[in-house]
């Protein structure tokens, strides 16, 4: 979530008079996150989120992402779901943009979690995987494998050695050795993509709801699993916690077993993961829009978890039994 697009009052007061939400108390601007810009809504009828889709959100797409959520919600996943307008739909435009109103999920995100609030993340992943098993739109993930060329072009055009030297002979040497092992035969669903702690909401330690599904797409469905181990298990040093990590496996695993080829794969995926939030978050280090309100996150991190994984062997590195 960020700003990039300021919403006058008037304007904003106008687009809610399409709505039954009654009358605008308050709002602001959610200042975390590098994609879209949020607010905070505050009517007298209660909270909800307004979102703004620009950058990397292309319009066509909105169906899939409002849909999957209607989709996962009725399958007794706790996620936001679509505000209708007034005509029923649940898309308009604001401030030159495509909107869309969603409601609010009590609870907050965890900033050190404990391997209790892994586990609790690993299981509600893999419901996520088996709710959408059904769900019956597709999307391309656009920053898969394929996609990653052009982001590591991107950067090496912006001169990302210096952001640290010798950084686009890592990434190139990288890039190259994953677009030739990665494994493309793994089963594949909805995947969230993104499920990273502040899209996590908890209420007393119990798991209250996933946010942010702006990156959901169809592909691998361990790949998503990769995402949430480099995103949950490490620790503020960039050591791999394998308490957490064995926690979040045997949550998911739980639910949702793994193939002896996922398994195989794993640390692959795991790479990959941390090359595809490397490569996005240099892009943005290197770009950040003139007056966007928005702090642009570290792309280091994921250089010293990529390092990590390039010295796993197995799944049971990571914790899996």
């Amino acid at each position: 979530m960020a700003v990039y697009t300021d919403v006058a009052a008037e304007d904003l007061a106008a687009f809610l008079a399409g709505y039954e939400l009654g009358e605008l108390l308050a709002y602001k601007g959610i200042a975390e996150g590098v994609e879209n810009s949020n607010f905070l809504l505050h009517t007298d009828r209660g909270y909800f989120i307004l979102t703004l889709y620009e950058k990397r959100v292309a319009a066509d797409d909105l169906p899939f992402f409002l849909g999957l959520m209607e989709h996962l919600a009725a399958r007794g996943l706790n996620c936001p779901q679509p505000v209708k307008h007034r005509d029923g739909q649940v898309l308009g435009r604001l401030a030159g943009r495509p909107a869309a109103i969603v409601t609010f999920l009590d609870g907050m995100w965890i900033r050190r979690p404990s391997p209790g609030h892994c586990g609790a993340v690993g299981e509600a992943l893999a419901q996520l995987h088996l709710a959408g098993a059904d769900f019956p739109l597709r999307r391309a993930n656009a920053l898969s494998v394929a996609g990653w060329r052009p982001l590591y072009r991107a950067a090496q055009a912006k001169n990302a050695d210096r952001v640290q030297p010798g950084l686009t002979d890592a990434l190139a040497a990288e890039l190259a050795q994953l677009e030739s092992a990665w494994p493309r035969d793994l089963s594949q669903g909805v995947i969230h993509a993104d499920l990273f702690p502040d899209n996590v909401f908890f209420l007393h330690d119990r798991l209250s709801g996933l946010i942010d599904f702006y990156f959901a797409c169809t592909d691998t469905l361990a790949y998503d699993l990769a995402i949430c181990l480099n995103a949950w298990c490490f620790e503020t040093d960039h050591s791999y916690n394998v308490t957490k990590g064995r926690a979040l496996l045997q949550a998911y695993a739980g639910k949702r077993p793994l193939s002896d080829d996922e398994q195989r794969q794993l640390p692959v995926l795991c790479r990959g993961a941390a090359l595809r939030f490397l490569l996005t978050r240099l892009v943005d280090w290197l770009d950040v829009p003139a007056g966007a309100l928005v702090r642009p996150k570290d792309p280091m991190e994921y250089f010293r978890k990529l390092r990590f994984h390039q010295t796993i062997g197995s799944a049971r590195d990571y914790g899996f039994d």
